[in-house]
C-alpha cells in the first residue's frame, strides 16, 4: 500500500495560521508523471496526497506542466480535485481549501505566503530565476491585495552552490555582466536577494541539498529521474 505521503514530507515551520507547507522526499516515491516509472505507481501517490490534503479539508490541489519560465497561474474557487495546467511554473490563490504544488530535483521549490490569507508556489530553476519568478510571484500576491513587505518565502531543499558548476552563459543570464569560463551558482542565494530587495518580511532557506543528500532528496544533476514535490496548502 502506497505510504501517506505527507507523513514522510518534510513539514515548512513556523507559518502562520491556516498555511501548511511540505516537501516531499525519497522516502515518499517520485512525483514526475514522465520519468518512464509505472503509472499506477506514480498515480497512487498523487492520490495518496490528495487523500491527505483532503483530511484537512484541501479540496483542490493546482499544478502545471513545467517549462523553466517565469510564467505564474492564479486560481480561484468553485472547483474541485487535481488541476494539472499548461506551461506555468508559478501558482497563487487566496482561494481557502487549496493547495499548490511544484515539482522538483535540484530547482528550488518557492513557498510564499501572507498572514492574511494568501500562497504562492513557484518552480525556480536558473532560468526561472534569471526570468524573475519571483518578482511574477509577489506581484501576482500584491495585485490581489497582499502587499510584498508583508509576505514570507521559504527557499526549499534544491541543489547548493557548491555542487552546481555552471557555464558563463547561465552566470551572465543570472548575474548579468560577462562571464569567462565555468562557475558555481547558488540558485537560492540569488532568490534571498531577490527577495530582500522587494522588502520581503521574511526570507527563510532550507538546509537541505539535493546532491549533497541523494540519500533523502531526488538530483537530477546526480543521475535521479524521480522528482519532489514543494507544496503549500491554505486552509
Amino acid at each position: 500500500m502506497t505510504p501517506r505521503t505527507l507523513h514522510l514530507a518534510e513539514p515548512v515551520d513556523g507559518l502562520p495560521t491556516g498555511i501548511r507547507g511540505w516537501t516531499t522526499t525519497k522516502a515518499n516515491g517520485s512525483f514526475g508523471l514522465g520519468n518512464g516509472e509505472p503509472v499506477g505507481a506514480v498515480m497512487g501517490r498523487w492520490g495518496a496526497l490528495m487523500a491527505d490534503l483532503g483530511d484537512l479539508g484541501i479540496e483542490r490541489l493546482a499544478t502545471a506542466h513545467q517549462v523553466h519560465g517565469a510564467e505564474v497561474m492564479t486560481h480561484g474557487a468553485g472547483w474541485r480535485g487535481w488541476l494539472r495546467g499548461m506551461d506555468a511554473d508559478g501558482h497563487v490563490t487566496v482561494a481557502h481549501g487549496t493547495a499548490l504544488a511544484v515539482t522538483v530535483a535540484d530547482c528550488t521549490p518557492v513557498l510564499l505566503w501572507h498572514p492574511g490569507g494568501a500562497i504562492a508556489a513557484l518552480h525556480a530553476g536558473w532560468r526561472g530565476t534569471a526570468a524573475s519568478i519571483l518578482d511574477r510571484g509577489l506581484d501576482a500576491l500584491a495585485a490581489l491585495g497582499f502587499p510584498e513587505e508583508e509576505c514570507g518565502v521559504w527557499l526549499g531543499p534544491s541543489i547548493c552552490g557548491r555542487c552546481y558548476e555552471v557555464g558563463p552563459e547561465v552566470l551572465q543570464a543570472v548575474h548579468g555582466g560577462a562571464h569567462h569560463g565555468k562557475g558555481l551558482l547558488d540558485v537560492r542565494a540569488v532568490l534571498a536577494k531577490q527577495a530582500a530587495r522587494r522588502h520581503v518580511a521574511t526570507v527563510r532557506t532550507a538546509a537541505g541539498c539535493s546532491r549533497c543528500h541523494q540519500d533523502r532528496y531526488f538530483s537530477h544533476r546526480g543521475g535521479d529521474a524521480g522528482r519532489m514535490l514543494g507544496i503549500i496548502a491554505l486552509s
